[in-house]
């Protein structure tokens, strides 16, 4: 992963690689180090691998975010799982429940 930049309270990650579980955690803390309220851009266009865990991990880190959040680079099959654990992606809030 590479170093956050950010732009007042927004935070832009990039990842490179593969997104496991360690790559996930390492998004949370990056994440938690910015605190509530604050408008994350995930970036994982460069990812070259996915794992499922690692997207459920990552799920769990952006739902203690408590502000928005907008990834790009994902397919089809990692943002619905995304949504299977109540994560809107593209608008960065709580799915709603059915």
């Amino acid at each position: 992963m590479r170093e956050p930049a950010t732009a007042g309270r927004t935070l832009l990650l990039r990842v490179d690689g593969v997104l496991d579980v360690p790559a996930a955690r390492r998004v949370a803390e990056a994440v938690a180090a910015v605190g509530q309220g604050s408008t994350v851009q995930l970036d994982l266009s460069r990812v070259r691998e996915f794992h499922d865990l690692g997207v459920a991990a990552l799920a769990q880190a952006l739902e203690e975010l408590g502000g928005r959040v907008a990834v790009t680079g994902l397919c089809q099959h990692q943002l619905r799982l995304l949504r299977y654990l109540g994560i809107d992606a593209g608008s960065g809030a709580r799915a709603p429940a059915l």
